[in-house]
């Protein structure tokens, strides 16, 4: 299977530079698989699709301010970082730098100012290009210098935006690039399908009689990287951490065994319904390592339907889409979409397959 099969034309105004004004305005592109019928909504009526019974499976993983802005030691020279996660060993990263050529092995770089100051040293750089960056916490005795790295990232870092966002990262971008559910720090970008949710919206969703159940996948840069080679076949998935409670796989289990549907939000609730289902639909709990790829030909065992956004062509998410509903629906509903000019991928709007 080729990765240009995945391809279509999207014109650069439908990329969403700004979220929309309320979250659950967004538009909603329902397409139903049975039928190949395509419908078009607003975020809010998910409630109309959704029955008493079904179950909703929500990433509740935070996104951390992931980008530094800083100077190398040597020559004062601008820099940026993007965090892409954590090693094993405290205070390490994978990293982003730009610009790279001149972050080579041994660089030291500076965030910050006297006040609150972030040293890293580049320890190697990796073969796909990114570096493996030491950090090390600020000295001094001052009561009010943040102990933990992650402190420090909430005063120092800023939103990592995707690239596609042509613009500096603002502050209302601390709360719109986050979902109203996020919980546990560890994404370097957001579970956008999820942005779309309001606190009345999940009410209205429970009094429904629909479970709400969360589970974790931390998101690392590597779910976005450029598919490189020519054979979908031949692609690698990186690694990201994923975690789901006896409490989520049992509600999970019991909804679908009474006759209710696991809706995924978003393709990474996916992955991590996929990760742990046997080969009869039943998840189980854990916590671990996926670099689990579904794509066109795979036979999905958990889940029964997502939300997501529209993503980017030729990508590995465009092609988990297109193996739950089949390549040609989803080109189809993605052409509607261009036609209907609705707003493409993290902040714009939605996609409901049933």
């Amino acid at each position: 299977m080729l990765v240009s099969e995945f391809d279509y034309h999207l014109p650069e105004e439908l990329i969403a530079q700004e979220p929309g004004e309320q979250r659950d305005q967004s538009r909603l592109l329902v397409v139903h698989r049975a039928s190949s019928f395509l419908e078009h909504r607003v975020f809010c009526h998910l409630v109309d699709y959704v029955q008493p019974g079904d179950v909703l499976v929500l990433n509740e993983t935070r996104v951390i301010p992931a980008r530094l802005m800083g100077y190398r030691y040597d020559t004062g020279s601008p820099v940026e970082v993007f965090l892409l996660q954590p090693s094993k060993q405290p205070l390490v990263w994978e990293a982003l730098v730009k610009p790279g050529r001149k972050a080579k092995t041994g660089s030291r770089l500076v965030f910050g100012s006297k006040q609150l100051q972030l040293e890293g040293t580049v320890l190697r750089v990796t073969e796909n290009g990114s570096r493996v960056i030491q950090f090390e916490l600020p000295g001094g005795s001052e009561v009010d210098i943040p102990r933990k790295f992650e402190d420090i990232l909430e005063i120092l870092g800023q939103t990592p935006l995707p690239p596609y966002i042509n613009r500096a990262p603002r502050k209302e971008d601390r709360e719109r690039y986050q979902t109203v559910y996020a919980r546990e720090k560890g994404s370097v970008a957001a579970p956008t399908a999820g942005l779309h949710f309001t606190p009345a919206l999940l009410r209205q969703l429970g009094e429904k009689g629909v479970s709400i159940v969360p589970v974790v996948l931390h998101i690392g840069l590597g779910t976005f990287r450029p598919v490189k080679v020519d054979r979908v076949e031949q692609h690698q998935m990186h690694s990201e951490y994923y975690r789901i409670s006896s409490q989520a796989a049992e509600t999970i289990n019991r909804s679908r065994a009474e006759g209710g549907r696991a809706i995924a939000v978003g393709t990474t609730a996916a992955r991590v319904l996929e990760t742990v289902a046997d080969k009869q639909g039943r998840v189980w709990p854990g916590e671990g390592w996926t670099d689990i790829f579904i794509y066109p030909g795979y036979r999905f065992k958990a889940v029964d339907g997502l939300i997501t956004n529209f993503h980017l062509p030729r990508s590995t998410l465009l092609m988990l889409v297109s193996a739950l509903a089949g390549r040609d629906l989803i080109l189809r509903a993605y052409q509607e979409a261009v036609a209907q000019k609705y707003r493409f991928f993290s902040y714009g709007d939605a996609m409901l397959i049933i």
